[in-house]
């Protein structure tokens, strides 16, 4: 299970559509306790790609969050990125660079923007399943 603040929900929402109609991305940090993720902090990253089809993390601003990351005695959680046009799922591509087994994959859809969707994933080679995600008051 995946736990994220309503705060930091609004925080990669907002981003997101500042961003359009590229996609936006970033980090997710926190902590884990058992088999439960716990989203501390939100780090909202540029898309060097500038695309509206696929990501690439800035990797200045990408070293910075991890150290902060570890300064701050959260882990690493995985990341999280924006689908403009398109449904909270993983696309062929996701899929491909999802190199963590560990990770969760945040994906925020933007088809309506006045009902945006985020749902979490764990990715592992071609399989995709989506992890339950709580967005927290």
């Amino acid at each position: 299970m995946v736990r994220i603040s309503k705060e930091n929900y609004q925080k990669i929402v907002e981003h997101a559509i500042a961003e359009l109609p590229n996609e936006a991305c970033g980090l997710i940090a926190g902590r884990v306790d058992g088999t439960d993720k716990f989203i501390e902090k939100v780090y909202l990253l540029t898309n060097v790609d500038h695309s509206n089809e696929h990501f690439s993390l800035d990797p200045k601003e990408q070293l910075a969050a991890v150290k902060e990351i570890r300064n701050l005695g959260y882990i690493p959680l995985g990341n999280w990125h924006s689908h403009p046009e398109s449904p909270s799922r993983p696309s062929e591509e996701d899929k491909r660079l999802a190199y963590d087994k560990n990770a969760s994959y945040l994906i925020l859809s933007l088809m309506e923007q006045e009902n945006p969707v985020l749902n979490s994933f764990h990715i592992e080679g071609t399989d995709a399943s989506k992890e339950e995600l709580i967005i927290e008051e």
